[in-house]
């Protein structure tokens, strides 16, 4: 079988010329304004956790209560995913869209209250993880309007497009929220960090709103004669048991589950290295209170770096993938990770390791551009919704396993030159198993 063919062209203009043509459609800028003002509002909650758990002077938490926190953050994407598009069949989207940032607002307001009194505990777990959870029904939700909004034809780059400018307006949320820290506009203590995790509120309503006065009613479907309405609990079986049935066919499609089990590898040391970058700017750069401030602002560098070098790789994995193949550079990337860690990771120096973190986050997008291209080519159509729910399922608990082993390996501050060492040799015995384990078959001489 050829590689997957990444869309693309060798003129440069044409993905210009193709977003200008998505954002002329009204109805796409629409959709587009109502996801960026909540993924700014995400930036927002997201900081106001992190910032809590991470950089309060009045209470820090351990390594594994780290691991703990993102482990709620991000969890419920793996476990509701699968299973909020048999709700979104049912409902008018519109609706669910405005409700679901809506309820977040109001969610967000005794999140943050516990959050400015100190009171972390189940409350305060169970509440952020409702305003999580929500979210992964109204990413989904806008999803499933794409197509509403968009020609067929343009769906792609929509997608694309959207994504992008979604993460990108994440981080804006996340890097603003550092300044204001940084800055001393607001307080680094439990009370700054409650405030700017109320501000949410206010973009999931103005999201909500947009999505409920932007639209009219059923315009961003289901039709009516397309909603289902069968027996809820017989649909939520039968999405349990298309996964199983998605991951039998995947056992049967040998590249589509090399890729996977690739970006799988990739994201528990991947998760490896998230927890120990978190530790050095909050233990180790800013291990005293007075400089807790500014070394909350430099970890805002740390994610507008990363979702440029999520950017650059949309660029270049089309091009490497063109003028190379995917196999090489996919073997190219995760090796030259293990470069990478140790040029500029074992200095553990906050200029290098900036470096580190833009080239690292070159390649995990690098990889996840191609993985999802072979799981299109290699599956068919039929269950390529089921295998992308067990890719997505699989990439997520992965990378929380990553977290919870360095929380419990890696010192309190995040520096270990031998956790540093093993996990860059990790990241090259990867690339050489899959180097190897992908090798194309040699003819048989006649």
């Amino acid at each position: 079988m050829p590689h997957p063919v990444i869309p693309n062209t060798t003129d440069s203009t044409a993905p210009v010329a193709s977003s200008r043509a998505i954002l002329a459609g009204g109805p796409f800028r629409r959709l587009l304004a109502t996801r960026l003002t909540s993924q700014v509002a995400d930036g927002w909650f997201q900081a106001g956790l992190g910032g809590a758990l991470l950089f309060n002077p009045e209470k820090q938490s351990s390594p594994v209560a780290i691991a703990a926190g993102f482990a709620i953050l991000l969890l419920p994407y793996s476990v509701l995913g699968p299973y909020v598009g048999v709700l979104l069949d049912r409902w008018d989207r519109r609706a669910s869209l405005s409700f679901a940032n809506i309820a977040r607002a109001v969610m967000v307001i005794p999140c943050a209250a516990l959050l400015w009194s100190g009171l972390q505990g189940v409350g305060f777990a169970v509440s952020a993880l409702i305003v999580i959870a929500i979210n992964r029904f109204f990413l989904a939700g806008l999803s499933a309007s794409l197509p509403h909004v968009v020609e067929d034809r343009k769906l792609v780059p929509a997608n694309a497009l959207a994504s992008t400018l979604g993460t990108i307006c994440y981080s804006i949320g996340l890097f603003s929220s550092a300044v204001l820290i940084g800055l001393h506009v607001v307080g680094g203590d439990r009370h700054g960090y409650g405030l700017i995790c109320a501000s949410a509120a206010v973009g999931y309503l103005l999201s909500g709103l947009l999505a409920r006065s932007l639209f009219q009613p059923g315009e961003l479907g289901p039709l009516a004669e397309e909603r289902r309405t069968g027996r809820l609990l017989q649909a939520l079986v039968e999405v349990f048991r298309g996964m199983v049935e998605g991951a039998r066919h995947l056992a049967g499609r040998r590249k589509a589950a090399r890729v996977m089990l690739l970006q799988a590898g990739y994201r528990y040391f991947y998760g490896v290295l998230t927890l120990a970058t978190l530790l050095l700017y909050s233990r180790y750069f800013g291990n005293s209170t007075e400089r807790s401030g500014q070394s909350l602002l430099s970890l805002g560098l740390v994610v507008i770096l990363g979702a440029a070098g999520v950017a650059l790789a949309a660029v270049i994995t089309p091009l490497a993938v063109r003028w190379w193949d995917a196999r090489r550079w996919l073997v190219a990337v995760v090796a030259g990770v293990g470069v990478v860690v140790l040029l500029f990771g074992l200095p553990f120096r906050q200029s290098p390791l900036l470096v580190a973190v833009f080239l690292v986050n070159v390649a995990a997008q690098s990889i996840k551009i191609i993985v999802d291209a072979t799981l299109q080519h290699e599956c068919d159509d039929a269950y390529r919704g089921r295998i992308f729910s067990v890719n997505d399922t699989l990439f997520n608990l992965l990378w929380v396993g990553g977290l919870f082993t360095a929380a419990f390996t890696l010192p309190p501050n995040g520096k270990s030159v031998l956790a540093l060492v093993l996990t860059a040799a990790s990241f090259m015995l990867l690339a050489f198993w899959y180097a190897t384990a992908s090798r194309p078959d040699r003819p048989t001489p006649a």
